[in-house]
């Protein structure tokens, strides 16, 4: 099974300059947790609603004043819609990720979540397997 047989077509994406208050309205809106942050079109980083907890409320900073760029992980690993969906998943128990932005040539078209990982029935034990290595603590 391929990650574009069972990912979120429908993201909600953000721009980089777009403020932090801006996208939290959009996260509320859409019910979501996570918003991936796109320069030029391009995937440039992901943005959480703990990134804004915690990069900027906690901070005391002025959420209408930064932007999805200021405060989004940068890091971030992506597949494309032909990835296995069984590696995906290896993948997001590795490191340690609730979702990954699906794109194709660097353009994000859809979103894979642990949830639509769960949605696939077949895939119990790899979403089962996944959602441990991701809760494990890793730094002991």
């Amino acid at each position: 099974m391929r990650v574009g047989e069972i990912m979120a077509k429908n993201v909600v994406c953000s721009d980089v300059s777009e403020p932090v208050q801006k996208v939290a309205e959009q996260m509320k809106l859409h019910g979501i947790g996570a918003v991936p942050v796109c320069s030029g079109g391009k995937l440039a980083g992901m943005l959480t609603d703990r990134d804004i907890a915690l990069r900027c409320v906690a901070q005391g900073s002025d959420a209408e004043v930064l932007t999805a760029g200021d405060i989004m992980s940068s890091k971030i690993i992506s597949v494309s819609p032909e990835h296995s969906v069984v590696e995906a998943a290896r993948l997001m128990a590795r490191k340690q990720v609730r979702r990954l932005p699906v794109c194709e040539n660097g353009e994000v078209v859809g979103m894979l979540s642990l949830g639509d990982l769960a949605r696939a029935r077949r895939l119990f034990s790899e979403t089962a397997s996944a959602f441990c290595e991701i809760c494990e603590d890793k730094e002991n």
